[in-house]
């Protein structure tokens, strides 16, 4: 039976000191799946996604991400998996064309095929009339658009999303969300984390975070039902208070 697994992780832990950050938390995503990865401010959330792509080394428990072993292969991680993060990736002194040439490089791309796909890609996000302008000039909302885009260039089989939507306008929020449904129907696995409670309504599953912790795991709508409320923000809600 084929594993279907991109994601398995099993008491991972990250201890800073006598604080833990992140306290042996265990869950498996799924191939193709939009995963939410929920949780405050301080919850835990960054400090996992760190380890899961290969930055930070934990401090035990076990993590495979898109096969490969956390702690012996962080740099496979890295070249199998798409990031963006919470600040904005790309770079602003460089116009929209030089930036997808740069990372196209990074991403191991031959020349022909970097030539393809920052074609493909200016025509899908509508850059065609800026596309030789900074990056730096762009609004907001194209950034991010074109940073998830940068960010899926070398076809990863899972890309990890940090607070994405953050500070930009809801039509934009929408569109970056279909983005995403894109994505995952063409296979590829979303890891997203979001404080936007009203975005988990639109993942396969989430989990939510308080202290360190995994709390909660399961689709929106079970959630739901599990704590009889009507909206995601109040499972949350109840959750962080304990």
């Amino acid at each position: 039976m084929k594993n279907n697994k991109v994601i398995q992780v099993e008491g991972l832990t990250k201890i800073f000191g006598d604080f833990a950050a992140v306290n042996a938390i265990t869950f498996e995503v799924n191939k193709g799946e939009i995963f939410g990865f929920l949780g405050a401010n301080g919850a835990g959330k960054t400090t996992a996604m760190k380890m899961l792509i290969g930055i930070s080394t934990p401090t035990s428990g076990k993590a495979n991400v898109a096969g490969f072993d956390v702690h012996k292969h962080a740099e496979d991680i890295k070249k199998n998996i798409g990031y963006m993060s919470q600040k904005f990736a790309l770079y602003d002194d460089l116009t929209v064309k030089e930036n997808i040439t740069f990372f196209g490089g990074i991403y191991g791309l031959s020349r022909k095929r970097i030539k393809e796909k920052s074609a493909v890609l200016i025509e899908e996000l509508g850059l065609e009339k800026v596309a030789n302008k900074l990056v730096g000039a762009l609004p907001l909302g194209w950034k991010q658009k074109l940073s998830f885009s940068v960010a899926l260039l070398h076809e990863p089989k899972i890309v990890f999303l940090d607070e994405p939507t953050g500070g930009v306008d809801p039509i934009t929020r929408r569109q970056f969300w279909e983005m995403i449904y894109k994505a995952a129907s063409e296979g590829t696995t979303v890891f997203v984390t979001t404080h936007y409670m009203d975005e988990a309504e639109y993942c396969d599953r989430v989990s939510i975070m308080v202290n360190g912790k995994i709390e909660a795991l399961d689709t929106p709508k079970r959630l739901k039902e599990k704590f009889k409320v009507d909206h995601m923000n109040d499972v949350f809600l109840k959750l962080a208070r304990g």
